[in-house]
């Protein structure tokens, strides 16, 4: 069985792309791997969140992912801080990082041309606490997206440096998780190609239903087909995309029957049909997300589980890097 590694950082709430995307592969890899899953709160530091809601958002995101179907019986399920063998390991890793390389970090050049008041170490140093989560239980694969490519290459450099510098054969190099499907890509409500939280597009899980409606009314439309079988816009097809997730394939099929033909003035039942069509998938969910939200006895017991899987892990590699780099007790 390999070990997969994800970090969910706790800013904002999840949305139909999270849904649909990302945790259709953490459902999966949980019945196949030997998973650890975490909050990444240290990561966040990299901001400066307000205190006040810091605590308030890894209860979000963690009851949100419960509610989504992570199963802290089959994966491992912590929070960052919660686990300070992680903090030691980046501390040693870092006296293996160079200032050139952390420098062309993609990432950290964009972070600090947006952000040239917040230049911190922590932003610097954010691939080697990156390495850190991952290392700490020598991961096999880690599933990363476009903008996280180089993170994990940089991870696997630090790993072959630790092994070449101490000649050991310790850590492994840890390659991109690949389902071997194609996830299904959620378009936005402004006629984009994504749903994403940057770009404002997105319907989120706890959405009540006046404001999926909402939302979903206001999606980008055109002013419907110039005559039958033409092409569909980007931002109709998106809405396609979207109805052929949440509603009856006898509901798409009706809709795009309406297309074809080069009927109009549809677009408004179209939007209707949509809006209940999420909001009947979404409604189960954002109940369940309440309901674990209000959960302190379970929240909690989830998470001193998944610390104390966590930190046994970790404290067995931290020991074992120790006593490679040198550390001894007396």
């Amino acid at each position: 069985m390999k070990t997969v590694l994800s970090g969910i950082r706790p800013t904002g709430n999840l949305h139909l792309g999270n849904y649909y995307g990302a945790m259709v592969n953490f459902l999966r890899m949980q019945e196949e791997n030997q998973c650890y899953f975490f909050i990444a709160d240290w990561h966040s530091l990299t901001t400066h969140p307000d205190p006040r809601l810091l605590h308030v958002n890894v209860r979000n995101i963690l009851s949100e992912y419960l509610a989504c179907g992570l199963d802290p019986e089959k994966a491992t399920l912590y929070i960052q801080s919660d686990v300070p063998e992680i903090a030691e390991l980046y501390l040693l890793l870092n006296m293996h990082a160079y200032l050139g390389e952390l420098e062309k970090t993609v990432s950290f050049k964009e972070k600090a041309r947006q952000n040239p008041g917040n230049v911190n170490a922590g932003l610097l140093t954010y691939p080697v606490l990156m390495a850190a989560d991952i290392l700490i239980h020598n991961a096999d694969y880690v599933p990363v997206g476009k903008d996280q490519e180089q993170h994990l290459e940089m991870t696997r450099n630090y790993a072959n440096r630790f092994n070449h510098k101490y000649q050991v054969d310790y850590f492994k190099l840890p390659t991109a998780y690949s389902s071997g499907q194609e996830l299904i890509k959620i378009p936005g409500l402004d006629g984009s190609g994504k749903m994403g939280k940057s770009e404002g597009n997105c319907i989120y899980l706890v959405d009540e239903p006046k404001a999926i409606e909402k939302k979903v009314k206001s999606a980008l439309t055109d002013n419907g087909p110039e005559a039958p079988n033409t092409p569909k816009p980007v931002c109709i097809e998106n809405l396609f995309t979207l109805l052929k997730i949440v509603s009856a394939p006898d509901v798409v099929a009706y809709y795009d029957n309406l297309w074809v033909s080069g009927a109009t003035k549809w677009y408004g039942n179209l939007k209707k049909q949509l809006a209940e069509d999420i909001i009947n998938v979404t409604t189960p969910v954002r109940e369940r997300i309440n309901d674990l939200k209000n959960d302190d006895a379970y929240l909690r017991k989830v998470t001193r589980n998944g610390a104390e899987k966590a930190r046994e892990s970790a404290g067995k590699t931290l020991r074992e890097v120790r006593e490679i780099m040198g550390f001894k007790s007396f």
